[in-house]
């Protein structure tokens, strides 16, 4: 078995250059490489699948540039990304990634800027773009090198029905505090009904995508600005016991195996009351089909010492910096990310299924306004007020508001998220768990204050 530094160290190329799993999924692999065409990589989220039935008869047939798509789960796409932007490759021109990478990317050299471009494109405005969308894709050099594809924050979506037969009415800003008062009282508003589902599923992007939002807002950190690290300090405990206890006395069933799926499913089944997480998941809550339908509210993410405390996610498109078709490239961005491509979505897929969370004009297009009427405003606010620079409480050494935008934090996150899923499975106790994610932390840390160092 690794030690724990070794095995901490080892992400910096475990997330660069993963192994490659999985098969290609619908359009195969890249290939048809003409002059005309372009090779674009991934992820298999619903919205990609769209994009991918849309491009031909109108991205295609407009520009005459033909794309050949290799789509792949989560997982397999990163690991697959990772390996051939790390290797520059350039078997793909354009893939999909997150404002997690695009930093990391950047200073690597692995995705090519789009500034000048941007600057060319008359029609593709970016001062639409959501500010900290444009924001979290920008590198340190001040320049852009990702565009949105869909965004999410993270809000309170909560049964307007049983809070009122409760006699509760939700803060238009909830706190923390208020939260859990409200969960208590709504518990068992209907028989087997819990107060709230908070993620509980080990992961950096389950667990931890919530839990690092309670951190920052209660004053905690992962590392300081010098690159100390704060895992078992006060503020990152006492947040850390707050979640735990929260979910424990008035979580979901199983919530040491919950994830975004779960609660989701959870809510629409009535068996929550409450739930904190993805804006993005308000478009099922609010689908024709669904029995919560017109039922939910959505509050701000709760709050402590911070004025706001909602996450920022992106998927995006980048450039892979080796490709030789750059222009064609970003003539497929400009049309995937653009202000026409939402309407055609809207027109021809259907308005709930519309890649929002990234541009301002989208939250005045009538169609979506209406289909989106009980979320719209409150994801575009939540969105908007993100603060990926400056989340907490004091500066940070790297951006990020849910995550550390380090290449070790994937590693690190979903270790010590394995301890914390066991203290919400009452295995271990929260201050155990964070003395263990402490050291695993600490020797990520000195790794950056070495290097500071020199």
């Amino acid at each position: 078995m690794l030690s724990r530094r070794k095995r901490i160290g080892a992400v910096g190329v475990a997330f660069l250059v993963s192994a490659v799993s999985g098969c290609a999924g619908w359009g195969g692999g890249a290939g048809g490489g003409g002059a005309d065409s372009i090779n674009v990589l991934m992820v298999n989220n619903p919205q990609m699948v769209d994009l991918q039935k849309l491009t031909a008869d109108n991205f295609t047939k407009e520009t005459g540039i033909h794309v050949n798509f290799t789509v792949l789960p989560e997982n397999d796409v990163r690991d697959k990304i990772s390996q051939e932007f790390s290797s520059q490759a350039g078997q793909y021109d354009v893939a999909s990634v997150s404002n997690f990478e695009i930093p990391i990317y950047a200073r690597s050299k692995w995705i090519a800027p789009l500034s000048d471009y941007i600057a060319k494109d008359s029609s593709f405005d970016q001062d639409d773009i959501l500010k900290p969308m444009t924001q979290s894709m920008t590198a340190d050099d001040g320049k852009i090198y990702g565009e949105p594809f869909y965004g999410e924050s993270s809000f309170l979506m909560y049964r307007k029905d049983i809070l009122a037969s409760k006699g509760v009415t939700m803060p238009d800003k909830p706190t923390w505090q208020q939260v859990a008062d409200i969960a208590a009282k709504v518990d068992n508003a209907q028989p087997g009904m819990r107060g709230i589902c908070l993620r509980g599923q080990p992961g950096w992007g389950q667990l931890f995508a919530p839990l690092t939002t309670v951190v920052n807002t209660f004053g905690g950190t992962w590392f300081t600005q010098d690159w100390q690290a704060q895992v078992d300090s006060p503020a990152f405990t006492e947040a850390t016991k707050f979640y735990v206890d929260l979910v424990r006395e008035h979580g979901e069933a199983g919530a040491p195996q919950a994830g975004f799926t779960e609660c989701l499913n959870n809510t629409i089944q009535s068996n929550v009351a409450m739930w904190y997480d993805a804006t993005s998941a308000a478009g099922s809550l609010e689908a024709p089909n669904s029995p919560v339908k017109g039922k939910m509210g959505y509050a701000p993410a709760p709050v402590v010492k911070t004025d706001s405390s909602g996450w920022l996610y992106a998927w995006a498109w980048g450039i892979q910096e080796a490709s030789k078709k750059k222009d064609a490239a970003w003539k497929f961005i400009s049309w995937a990310s653009g202000k026409d491509y939402e309407k055609l979505v809207g027109e021809k897929v259907g308005w709930s299924n519309v890649p929002a969370g990234k541009r301002a004009s989208t939250y005045e297009i009538p169609e979506y306004v209406k289909q989106a009427a009980a979320f719209a405003e409150p994801t575009k606010s939540a969105i908007e007020n993100a603060d990926p620079k400056n989340p907490g409480t004091q500066p940070r050494p790297a951006p990020g508001i849910q995550f550390i935008d380090i290449p070790e934090f994937p590693d690190l996150g979903t270790q010590v998220s394995q301890d914390v899923s066991s203290a919400i499975a009452g295995r271990m106790s929260v201050d155990k768990a964070l003395k263990r994610g402490q050291v695993l932390a600490d020797d990520v840390a000195e790794r950056y204050r070495s290097r500071q160092a020199k």
